[in-house]
């Protein structure tokens, strides 16, 4: 299973505008200069985010973009969710309709699905991004920061 740029991006870019909180909002452009992330595919990520009222936009010459919820009251499961969907493996243990499966009550391999789900969940959902404020914060102090690499 993997993540596609969408959840990855749309991470960074949150994380970014969590790092500028207190500061006013933070542009687009310097969202996608800092991560090194197209303008133009950054505001297709920031559509659904805004939509999900993870961040908020503010309009004018000092405009740009702020956190919708405190960064405490994110986590990263909420933004993977909103970008990339549900966290299934696959359709028969979806979060959305777990009891759509016709064969749910005699598949054997759905039990692996569900747990992998689960633990997929557990991991984002226990990570808020006030967490990977304080992270990138400690990691910065020691020079050794990077929020991601493609490699």
């Amino acid at each position: 299973m993997r993540l596609s740029t969408k959840g990855r991006y749309g991470l960074r870019a949150m994380l970014e505008i969590a790092l500028s909180e207190g500061e006013g909002p933070i542009t687009i452009h310097a969202i996608a200069q800092r991560q090194d992330i197209s303008e133009r595919y950054l505001e297709q990520l920031l559509i659904p985010l805004k939509q999900a009222g993870l961040v908020k936009s503010v309009r004018g010459s000092q405009g740009g973009y702020v956190l919708g919820r405190a960064p405490q009251n994110i986590s990263v499961g909420d933004i993977i969710r909103v970008l990339e969907g549900p966290l299934a493996p696959v359709d028969c243990v979806s979060e959305l309709n777990p009891d759509d499966c016709k064969r749910a009550d005699i598949c054997v391999t759905r039990i692996i699905w569900t747990r992998v789900r689960d633990s997929i969940a557990e991991v984002l959902d226990s990570y808020s991004l006030q967490d990977l404020v304080k992270e990138t914060r400690n990691m910065s102090k020691t020079g050794a920061i990077v929020l991601e690499t493609d490699a």
